[in-house]
């Protein structure tokens, strides 16, 4: 007997073919697998459009935002995955992108270094070069603006603490929150990313303009300085 892997789709039980999965009991319940065989649509002589889609996440190590990174070229070395295919992949993983970018755009009330985290890291979490970002907050910790400070290379970036703290007085906030990516993944803060925070905070003291955090940001995980009593 073949293996169910290599069986087509149309010859599974209903309950175990990704689309009438979804009808039956909803999109929750389908696996990443069984997600991206409905965009792929069909496989390959060999295997199941499932069986093709496990594939090609397991050479990613099951990381959908690397699956989100993968150009035409990188999927269509899978047989079974066409141009028209890989197109079909890299446009809805984008929409994904697009739509937690969205959420983090409608600036909601700062909480806690997590909800930092979900705001900026559909920002700068994935990007292969550093920028460093300002939020600015009123007294309810609201975001007023997310603001751009710098885009650097790969290593470093250059903040001008007085160009910070003049957009604070511009926009009369009461706090700042400091973010930056690290695109190494390393979330350990540099000697530079301890003076610069401490520079900052010392010179918005002096305005009653707090410091609130810094975090560092990376593609799945933050540092938060304030939740490491670094402030």
């Amino acid at each position: 007997m073949k293996k169910t892997s290599n069986l087509t789709i149309k010859s599974w039980a209903k309950d175990d073919r990704p689309r009438e999965k979804l009808i039956l009991k909803g999109k929750e319940s389908l696996s990443d697998a069984e997600l991206v065989a409905i965009l792929i649509g069909s496989g390959n002589i060999d295997e199941s459009a499932v069986g093709l889609a496990k594939r090609i996440l397991a050479s990613i190590n099951n990381n959908l935002n690397k699956l989100g990174k993968l150009s035409i070229t990188d999927l269509t070395k899978f047989k079974g995955i066409g141009e028209a295919k890989a197109i079909t992949i890299i446009t809805a993983l984008e929409l994904g992108r697009r739509r937690r970018l969205e959420e983090a755009l409608k600036l909601p009330k700062i909480t806690s270094s997590k909800a930092v985290f979900e705001q900026m890291q559909p920002l700068i979490g994935e990007l292969q070069h550093e920028e460093f970002w300002i939020l600015y907050l009123n007294n309810s910790n609201k975001i007023i603006e997310k603001n751009q400070q710098s885009k650097g290379g790969l290593t470093g970036t250059l903040v001008d603490v007085r160009l910070v703290l003049k957009k604070a007085l511009e926009l009369n906030v009461t706090a700042i929150i400091l973010c930056h990516n690290h695109p190494s993944g390393k979330l350990k803060p540099s000697n530079a990313d301890k003076l610069l925070t401490n520079k900052l905070k010392t010179a918005g003291e002096t305005m009653d303009i707090k410091v609130l955090d810094h975090l560092i940001i990376t593609e799945n995980d933050y540092f938060s300085f304030a939740d490491e009593n670094l402030l």
